[in-house]
């Protein structure tokens, strides 16, 4: 299949990804692809991040950045960033018949979208309640999209060059072992089909870096060897790890775009979403209750929503946040 060129991105949205939750980033340029930390660590700021306890089901150590993700309930602040979503999809130029793999793919934001337009869509997660959920809101609509649970540093269930597009917005970047994230999107590409990633961006002035930031300061520092994932908002290292890849450099290309939160409430009552529902927040949280500073921590996340707030009417919530769009396209 020819894939065409996107259109430019006129709109967008937000949400997150996948393998963190609540701190600093460790050193931005360390990248041990052979090492997966025994905790996770958190979304971060370039210096260091928490360890979280295993979690244990049935007697069995769960994949602790499963745990993360299935923590909450992540649809609740997935509902914020569906228009994002969609304006996102529509700029890729995504057509009928399409195969399309997303990667930390929720509960559909992205996957959804991809599939009404006429392709035929995988959604890969490592959260099993946010599969089943997307799966929920498929066939509820009757959309060629099916979701499954998976690790995107190792697709071991997908074969090689088997979709026209593998976009990851938020997600990928969260998972373990980066460089064998991004052979595994390279792997699974066809030739002329093109990868699309969205990735947030250490130290950025707007929504997510800042709570990331104000978040980190609660938090433990990460294990060692921990990779943070706000690297895959560094230009430098995205070029490294697809080139190593295999992919020519003039095949990376990049763009500032914008995701939006939309919520129907005041800025308070929305950062009291994500401190019931979002696990990386929740983490963050329940850290800083115990050295009774959970206040303050509401506090600071409370001034920032209210500073960025969009929205004419204070019973409301708009805020934009700004994330580095990646474009690769396979020879």
């Amino acid at each position: 299949m020819i894939v065409p060129e996107p259109r430019p991105f006129a709109q967008s949205r937000c949400v997150w990804q996948r393998d963190i939750v609540r701190s600093r980033m460790l050193n931005l340029e360390q990248e041990p692809s052979d090492i997966t930390p025994a905790t996770p660590a958190p979304f971060c700021e370039p210096t260091q991040a928490p360890a979280v306890p295993m979690s244990n089901i049935g007697g069995c150590p769960m994949n602790p950045n499963q745990a993360l993700w299935e923590k909450g309930d992540f649809t609740r602040i997935a509902e914020t960033m569906r228009a994002s979503g969609e304006a996102l999809v529509a700029s890729i130029g995504i057509t009928r018949g399409s195969d399309v793999l997303d990667l930390g793919c929720g509960d559909g934001t992205t996957a959804l979208p991809a599939a009404r337009a006429g392709a035929n869509v995988t959604g890969v997660d490592i959260a099993r309640n946010l599969v089943e959920a997307g799966n929920r809101r498929a066939m509820a609509e009757g959309l060629t999209c099916r979701f499954q649970e998976g690790d995107a540093s190792n697709l071991k269930d997908i074969k090689d060059g088997s979709f026209d597009f593998v976009i990851s917005i938020f997600g990928a970047m969260f998972a373990p072992r980066p460089s064998d994230v991004a052979r595994e999107m390279v792997r699974v590409t066809r030739p002329g089909g093109r990868i699309v990633m969205g990735n947030w961006i250490p130290n950025d002035p707007t929504l997510v870096a800042q709570i990331l930031k104000i978040s980190s300061s609660y938090s433990p520092p990460p294990p060692e060897g921990f990779v943070s994932p706000m690297t895959w908002g560094l230009e430098d290292n995205v070029v490294e790890r697809f080139t190593s890849a295999g992919i020519p450099k003039p095949n990376i290309s990049f763009a500032r775009d914008s995701y939006e939160f939309n919520f129907a409430g005041p800025p308070a009552k929305f950062v009291d979403q994500f401190r019931a529902y979002y696990g990386p927040t929740m983490n963050a949280f329940d850290a800083a209750e115990k050295d009774g500073r959970a206040d303050t921590l509401k506090g600071e996340l409370v001034k920032l929503f209210e500073s960025q707030n969009r929205s004419s009417d204070p019973s409301t919530t708009s805020v934009k946040a700004t994330f580095l769009r990646v474009t690769v396209r396979k020879p």
